[in-house]
């Protein structure tokens, strides 16, 4: 006799409790997951049939059609073509259907590079599905470091080190250029400093030491106050200017001597001065008394370098002329031209001495060779008016001898100019040249004041303008009134009151 089922165990089936509750929504949650996926693929799979399309092809697979793989691409003319289809991986479809899903939409670059089946279409109408879409070929990505095999990411060791070498060649080959122009600029800064001083001092040792020229003929040398003063002969004003002082001497306050160099520190300026030479130079100028010297404007200099200082220095521009060579005497040599207020003070200053010292024909030629040039003149723009000045050229330490004459100039013009007057019949000329210089510097000096006060006026005017612009009306009404009434008692005439005795 059969055995009825109890009324709990009916019970337990249609209403789970415990696990067997939680056992049960498992399994509806995975069906219900089937039933999803299955519906989509129904879905994909009837849409894919075209119409008038029969499944005459009993091979192909329906498993074979990638729905991710069907998208919307531009519509161009429908031609006949292959269309690659991927088929969907039925181990990741069984297990997770909305995982398959997901993972077919994001699926790496590489899945792309796999090759597919292919199913061609035999029979295409042009006509009757004209305006379909087209299926594009799918995008080839770059392959990614992950997906790059060691045999591709490797390459050759030799050539990876070579291009290596060759990156690190190139950028310490800049810093190496740029150190060694630096290198070479600090070398060539020391060493040009210090052949400039070494010039300064090798002059000083020729002419200032002791039993020297400056030292027979001033009675102190540097800037010291007395001979006791252990002060420096030369003042060093920069890398390329030395300068020199003597005082003590009469007809004159004193002597400045300038030496102007290369910019030997400079390593730019030395590259330049191998395109274009330049010469170290020497400037004495001599301050005269103002009694000691007449009216001389006097110059000499080798003839371009003369008539460029006739034209561009002021006094020698309006009281000197050059001097053609006289006929009868001994002259210069013929490089030199001589500018001066008049002959007889040319003649007067080269003197036969002088001639077969320095500036005769065979004597400039063998002791010349660093004259520049000599300039007097009473009319000097500045402080000091009487000077004496002379240039020449520099040349190297161990050939200071060669300037032995031409310093040995300075102190026997000092002498002769300061003893030198002018005749009577030659002082005429230079005083009325003089007194015209004069009247015109004064006539100029009155212009420049009478300038000046105009432009105080009109100064004084336009700020008087610019206040009224800014006052009231009601302060300009006074102002006019203020202005008729003084107009007023100035218009009215002066009476006289006596009074009664």
């Amino acid at each position: 006799m059969a055995k009825q089922p109890s009324p709990s165990l009916i019970l337990s089936l249609f209403f789970p409790k415990g696990d067997s509750f939680l056992y049960l929504c498992a399994l509806l949650s995975i069906f219900s997951l089937f039933l999803t996926h299955f519906s989509r693929s129904a879905l994909v799979h009837a849409d894919s049939h075209f119409e008038g399309f029969e499944a005459e092809d009993d091979d192909f697979d329906d498993q074979s059609i990638d729905p991710t793989s069907l998208r919307s691409p531009p519509l161009t003319k429908s031609e006949p073509h292959t269309t690659k289809l991927t088929p969907p991986d039925p181990k990741i479809s069984d297990r997770d259907p909305v995982s398959n899903l997901n993972s077919d939409s994001q699926s790496p670059s590489s899945d792309l590079l796999k090759t597919t089946p292919t199913t061609t279409f035999d029979f295409w109408d042009e006509d009757e599905f004209e305006g379909l879409p087209i299926e594009q070929p799918a995008p080839e990505f770059p392959t990614t470091a992950e997906n790059v095999t060691p045999s591709e990411n490797s390459s050759d060791p030799t050539t990876s080190t070579k291009s290596e070498n060759v990156k690190v060649q190139r950028t310490y080959t800049v810093e190496i250029v740029c150190g060694s122009v630096l290198i070479i600029f600090a070398i060539n800064f020391f060493t040009g400093k210090r052949e400039n001083e070494n010039i300064a001092l090798a002059w000083a040792a020729q002419f200032a030491t002791k039993d020297s020229i400056f030292e027979k003929n001033f009675s102190l040398l540097g800037i010291g106050k007395s001979v006791d003063d252990d002060a420096p002969l030369l003042v060093k004003e920069g890398h390329t200017i030395f300068k020199f002082y003597a005082s003590g001497r009469r007809y004159c306050q004193g002597l400045l001597a300038t030496m102007e160099l290369k910019s030997r520190q400079d390593l730019i300026a030395r590259l330049y001065n191998m395109i274009v030479p330049t010469r170290d130079e020497i400037t004495f100028e001599v301050y005269m008394n103002d009694d000691a010297m007449d009216h001389v404007v006097f110059a000499m200099a080798k003839k371009k370098v003369a008539k460029a200082m006739q034209k561009d220095v002021r006094d020698l521009q309006r009281f000197a002329n050059l001097i053609s060579l006289p006929t009868g005497r001994k002259w210069v040599a013929e490089e030199l031209g001589v500018i001066s207020e008049s002959k007889e003070v040319a003649g007067d200053l080269i003197t036969e001495a002088v001639l077969d010292q320095v500036f005769g024909d065979k004597a400039f030629e063998k002791f010349g060779k660093g004259f520049i040039s000599m300039h007097f003149s009473d009319q000097q723009q500045g402080i000091h008016k009487k000077v004496l000045s002379f240039k020449f050229v520099l040349p190297g330490p161990n050939d200071m001898a060669e300037l032995t004459r031409l310093v040995a100039l300075i102190p026997y013009y000092i002498d002769l100019v300061g003893r030198y007057k002018l005749s009577s019949h030659a002082r005429s000329k230079p005083e009325a040249a003089r007194l015209k210089a004069a009247q015109e510097a004064q006539k100029e000096h009155q212009n420049a004041r009478q300038e000046a006060l105009q432009r105080k006026k009109a100064e004084k005017k336009r700020m008087m303008e610019e206040a009224e612009a800014k006052l009231s009306a009601e302060a300009i009404r006074k102002k006019e009134a203020k202005e008729r009434t003084r107009q007023m008692k100035k218009g009215m005439p002066k009476i006289k009151m006596a009074r009664g005795i």
